[in-house]
């Protein structure tokens, strides 16, 4: 029997592994060697769509984050869009969008990431800005700093930590995300699983995809991690 699935970034069928134990193995090394350029370039095109996901999803939570902390009637209206967008089945989502942007692009993908991603960003962001003392911010406005002046040097600067946070969660679950748009050949290392289960539940190809997926959650993670470390240097001062 021949195990070979579609190569989700175009270079071609992906071969089973010659002799690595039974037929149908969890795992195979044989497979990953056989198949290490496609596996790498999947995993690529898994980590590019994550991050041009997230930033996209970043540029447009916050500037509603920041209107529903400026304009208080504002936030359940806000809150509640990103809500509801956030319970559409991936899917129905995924559905709707391909027809109208179409499948040779991943831009439908990224649609649907992006309306994913935002009520993460936005809730956190938010927290993190009405977390601000009001003393801070009374002190701020008596040194002379309007709005804006405040927002940039004073209230989004204390509120990173709470911004970090909703960007790792958003990061982590976009990861896990990006597996559906291999419904439409734009999954990254979603198109090996789901070409797993199409060719006989070939166990080494789900199972690989699947680590790599998990494994590239936890890279993110903790790189961000480091990031938000080394971006709020009192945080790390007040904790210990």
């Amino acid at each position: 029997m021949s195990f070979l699935s579609w190569d989700p970034v175009g270079v071609g069928p992906l071969a089973a592994p010659a002799d690595d134990g039974p037929g149908n193995p969890w795992f195979s090394w044989q497979y990953v060697r056989d198949n290490a350029g496609a596996l790498g370039d999947a995993l690529e095109f898994h980590a590019g769509l994550t991050a041009r996901a997230v930033l996209l999803a970043l540029v447009v939570a916050l500037p509603l984050a920041v209107l529903a902390y400026w304009i208080k009637p504002l936030t359940g209206p806000i809150l509640a869009l990103s809500g509801v967008l956030y319970t559409i089945p991936s899917l129905a989502l995924l559905a709707l969008l391909a027809p109208a942007v179409g499948t040779t692009t991943d831009t439908s993908v990224l649609i649907a990431l992006v309306l994913y991603a935002l009520l993460v960003l936005v809730r956190n962001a938010l927290t993190g800005l009405t977390q601000v003392p009001d003393e801070v911010r009374d002190a701020a406005t008596g040194m002379g700093y309007g709005r804006f002046g405040r927002l940039l040097r004073v209230e989004l600067p204390l509120a990173l930590p709470g911004i970090m946070t909703g960007l790792r969660l958003a990061t982590v679950s976009t990861v896990a995300l990006v597996t559906v748009g291999s419904l439409i050949g734009q999954g990254g290392l979603g198109d090996l699983i789901l070409g797993g289960f199409r060719n006989n539940f070939y166990k080494a190809e789900i199972v690989t995809g699947s680590v790599l997926c998990l494994a590239l959650a936890l890279v993110l993670d903790l790189l961000l991690a480091g990031v938000g470390r080394l971006l709020t240097p009192w945080a790390r001062r007040r904790a210990s």
